[in-house]
């Protein structure tokens, strides 16, 4: 039986990059931060100890 337990759009999680000189030097380092929003906390409270499915969509216009 298939039974719809949640659904939502939005970001579920926040990526930045952000790249760095090394100092006195040519090369580069780039910090990526991964940061999950409420969405992502929400999702995972509600399929904590179920068996699911789960398919991602990309929307047209990408970031909020």
């Amino acid at each position: 039986m298939k039974k719809e337990i949640f659904r939502r759009e939005g970001v579920f999680v926040e990526y930045e990059e952000k790249k760095v000189e090394l100092d006195g030097r040519s090369d580069e380092l780039i910090h990526r931060k991964e940061t999950p929003t409420r969405l992502w906390w929400e999702l995972k409270e509600a399929i904590k100890g179920k068996s699911v499915r789960i398919v991602v969509y990309e929307l047209d216009g990408g970031e909020e």
